[in-house]
């Protein structure tokens, strides 16, 4: 059983920063891509950042320049920067990975959500 377990969510002012962390553990032979997801209240979940196993990005318009996705491989942990937050960033933080189960065959799984409020 793979498990995702974020941590760093939270309360911060407008302005701010906060870092988000998602471990990966469990049996499995490799993690392939992972990502950071959001859903605000009311709306739908959307794609925040993706990061490969060579640490290729890919980010959403409106976070470019102000969060960066990275991995420790050796950690199995995908980490996002978040800087010059703003209100419209509150949202529950969903981080999500492949990961490989056999030569043939690659799965996904969830994590639990970390909450982060930006007040104003």
């Amino acid at each position: 059983q793979v498990q995702l377990v974020e941590s760093g969510g939270g309360l911060v002012q407008a302005g701010g920063s906060l870092r988000l962390s998602c471990a990966v553990s469990g049996s499995m032979i490799s993690i392939n891509d992972m990502g950071w997801y959001r859903q605000a209240p009311g709306k739908q979940r959307e794609l925040v950042a993706t990061i490969t196993t060579s640490s290729t990005t890919n980010y959403a318009d409106s976070m470019k320049g102000r969060f960066t996705i990275s991995r420790d491989n050796a950690k199995n942990t995908v980490y996002l920067q978040m800087n010059s937050l703003k209100p419209e960033d509150t949202a529950v933080y969903y981080c999500n990975a492949e990961y490989r189960v056999s030569p043939y065959e690659n799965r996904g799984v969830w994590g639990q959500g970390t909450l982060v409020i930006v007040s104003s």
